[in-house]
């Protein structure tokens, strides 16, 4: 285990949110004496303060970047403190009940980090954490770990290549070219469960390769190339899985990309023309459309992958909850998964083309990158250009990307670098570790794995935690 870290431009990364009640001085001057002093009766009431520090939060969020809402709320704090000092108003009561309130950093941790649930005691300690933990992927603060698991009960060498990787707030899950999926404890950092499909008769030496991981903090569904999906519990015992949809191979093609969210499983076909995207409702576990000719191109492609180990041919993704982006080598969809695949915005590169591998997209963002290196990031519905940034020598070496919120991650030559999204792009550094090639990456606001391979074709699953101590 290795760790790396940087210290904060200001020495607090907490953005001054913990110490702020503390202090009487500031960048603010205090009223003048000759001022008109408020009488007893002027007070601030407490949805007046509360409002005020939420809208100044998410201004400041949204002009620039989440992890400036800490400070923007500190000065607020300070300068209703240094108020009250010079008034006879009730404002320093009404300012302390505010800033203890739960309800109000429940709203900030809402609105600034999108968090709805609670992980630590108080709304207050979630969203001092978010902060700090996002200063810490702003300034290379991270430990970095090696993961481990036994693979003595695999009997083929190309069992152990690792084919995708997915995050939840407790785990990470990883899937196998033989059709296992392996599950870590983030907190632990140990293997805690292998879970494997039901047997069934192979169409392709990877036809049973994970395509595609779901993961919750109490449910898994993965899919394999074949078609099939299947669930586990979480904290269920042992490996076993159910089959909740089986597959048709020989009329869908192959699954090369599986997601979903709360409401909705999708898949992403290439083989049998028109018949590009699969929406299931995870609910009922029912289709509910089939079609899109998005893989059409990759047809022939598609039953390659279910006996050779491929370059991807498409990336899948969820964005905004019920929006699916998908990206292949010439062309990006994106469809709405309530309207049964309803195309609300396309993205096309037909004269350089798009490196795969370097294709995410987060809850309101996607990356993409040309061949010759060139990666922007556009808001999924409406295409705005949000940044642009450079990955140099990207055509000449295999390129492997993800994002988070607020970063896009990048991987080269066995290079991780980072980009900072919500500040035009603005290069931050590289991770310390190589990791040689890189078969799949997946990050977070907190950690970043990625899964490598070596000449044997065995992935090592490295993972770099963030988390603010």
């Amino acid at each position: 285990m290795s760790s790396s870290s940087s210290a904060s431009d200001n020495g607090d990364s907490s953005g001054g949110l913990s110490s702020v009640a503390g202090r009487s001085g500031g960048v603010f001057e205090a009223p003048s004496p000759s001022r008109p002093r408020h009488s007893a009766n002027d007070v601030w009431p407490e949805p007046f303060l509360e409002s005020l520090a939420v809208q100044v939060a998410v201004d400041a969020s949204l002009s620039t970047s989440p992890v400036d809402a800490a400070p923007a709320l500190a000065n607020v704090f300070r300068r209703l403190y240094l108020l009250s000092m010079f008034s006879f108003s009730l404002v320093c009561t009404m300012w302390q009940a505010v800033s203890r309130s739960d309800h109000l950093w429940q709203l900030l941790s809402h609105q600034v980090w999108a968090r709805t649930r609670l992980m630590h005691d108080t709304w207050r300690d979630e969203f001092i954490y978010r902060h700090r933990t996002a200063r810490n992927f702003q300034t290379r603060s991270y430990v970095h770990v090696t993961l481990n698991f036994d693979p003595s009960d695999v009997d083929e060498p190309d069992s152990l290549s690792c084919r995708c990787l997915r995050l939840s707030d407790l785990y990470l899950a990883a899937g196998f070219a033989d059709g296992t999926v392996r599950l870590f404890h983030l907190n632990s950092r140990l293997h805690v469960r292998t879970l494997r499909p039901p047997p069934r008769d192979r169409f392709g030496r990877f036809s049973r390769a994970v395509s595609g991981i779901v993961i919750s903090d109490s449910r898994l569904v993965f899919a394999t190339m074949d078609g099939d999906i299947h669930v586990a519990e979480i904290n269920g015992v042992g490996s076993h899985t159910r089959t909740a949809f089986v597959g048709d191979i020989v009329n869908d093609g192959a699954l090369v990309d599986f997601t979903g969210c709360g409401r909705y499983w999708v898949g992403l076909f290439a083989g049998v023309p028109g018949r590009a995207f699969h929406i299931w409702d995870c609910i009922n576990e029912e289709t509910t459309f089939v079609g899109g000719s998005l893989t059409d191109p990759e047809a022939v492609m598609g039953w390659h992958t279910l006996t050779e180990l491929t370059m991807s041919l498409g990336r899948l993704r969820i964005s905004g909850g019920e929006t699916a982006v998908a990206c292949t080598r010439w062309r990006i969809t994106v469809i709405d998964l309530r309207n049964q695949g309803v195309i609300i915005a396309e993205d096309e590169e037909q004269r350089r083309g798009l490196i795969v591998t370097g294709f995410d997209a987060n809850d309101q963002a996607y990356v993409r990158m040309d061949s010759r290196g060139n990666a922007i990031v556009r808001r999924v519905r409406t295409q705005e250009t949000v940044c642009e940034f450079r990955v140099s020598r990207a055509a000449q070496r295999r390129v492997m990307g993800c994002v988070n919120r607020l970063h896009a991650l990048m991987c080269a030559g066995g290079v991780m670098r980072v980009w900072d999204v919500q500040r035009g792009g603005e290069y931050l550094y590289s991770f310390r570790e190589r990791v040689g090639e890189v078969d799949a990456i997946v990050a977070n606001d907190r950690h970043v794995a990625v899964a490598s391979s070596s000449s044997t074709a065995v992935s090592t699953i490295h993972l770099w935690d963030f988390g603010a101590p």
